[in-house]
């Protein structure tokens, strides 16, 4: 736990200080819900521990409209941009360094070849209002754009533009968008 909310906490503040955990804690709510995240994940098999620290994360669930569920396996260092909403299956994988804005929606499908979740590599970037759905593969380095449909698996150094999506090869495709990485 105490691993995860310092990678966390870097790639907000760009170190792991006390002082920038006081002022990302109550400055950022994105940083608050992974941190309750990650704190209901710790302590999932303990009892008293467990249940304080789900309604803490729930509570953070209403109040910042994110909804992503304490068993939905996440890497270290997840960076959510800003206020909004935000909704994640607790099926998918999501790697290290990856950056969510508001409005995105990564999803399951219930039926059909690519039924499940997605898993998503390392330093993913998802840009606002972007929908990921289906059993498929998001590469490393992907830029996925905001208000973009993607329902099938997408190669690393990638990005991904479009309602219907369009991959573009490129291999610095989240530079500058993905800072602080872990």
């Amino acid at each position: 736990m105490r691993r995860y909310s310092k990678l966390d906490l870097f790639r907000y503040a760009g170190n792991a200080s006390f002082k920038s955990f006081l002022k990302t804690f109550f400055e950022e709510p994105g940083y608050r819900y992974i941190f309750f995240y990650r704190l209901a994940r710790a302590y999932r098999k303990i009892p008293v521990m467990g249940i304080i620290a789900r309604l803490l994360l729930r509570r953070c669930s209403h109040r910042f409209g994110i909804q992503v569920p304490f068993v939905t396996n996440i890497g270290e260092g997840l960076y959510i941009g800003h206020f909004g909403l935000l909704i994640i299956n607790e099926g998918t994988v999501i790697g290290r360094n990856c950056n969510l804005a508001p409005g995105v929606t990564i999803g399951q499908v219930n039926r059909g070849p690519r039924q499940g979740c997605p898993t998503l590599g390392d330093s993913v970037w998802i840009g606002g209002n972007a929908i990921v759905v289906g059993k498929i593969s998001i590469g490393d380095n992907v830029l996925i754009a905001p208000n973009a449909y993607v329902n099938f698996d997408v190669p690393p150094n990638s990005i991904v533009i479009g309602n219907p999506a369009v991959i573009k090869p490129r291999e610095d495709a989240t530079e500058g968008y993905i800072e602080n990485k872990i």
